[in-house]
């Protein structure tokens, strides 16, 4: 059973490098556009969400040993997925580093 689990974590593994290769190449494709990469950020958001409110959450463990060997296994493999968003401060204050200051000497 074991090398069962192995075979799938395997195949897993190797359809996510796929998956995350088709998503970088997407996203470069898109370089530059802010709308459509925001548009990539939402949709990604989306799918974590159903994953985790629709599939995730109904396949915890139901016992005690269960549990206990679920968040081992998830602190070995680098603890929990966060999708971060970025703030509205920082995103206010990346504009204001990138935008040109106004010549105060435009009346002339």
């Amino acid at each position: 059973m074991n090398g069962d689990k192995n075979s799938d974590s395997r195949q897993l593994e190797a359809k996510l490098q796929a998956i995350t290769a088709d998503i970088r190449a997407l996203a470069n494709s898109y370089q530059g556009n802010s709308l459509a990469l925001l548009t990539l950020l939402r949709a990604l958001e989306q799918v974590h969400r159903e994953i985790q409110e629709n599939l995730f959450q109904a396949s915890l463990p139901s016992n005690r040993q269960e549990l206990y060997a679920f968040l081992r296994d998830m602190e070995e493999a680098g603890g929990w997925p966060y999708i971060e968003r970025m703030r509205l401060r920082s995103l206010l204050e990346n504009l204001l580093c990138q935008s040109p200051t106004p010549d105060t000497n435009d009346d002339d």
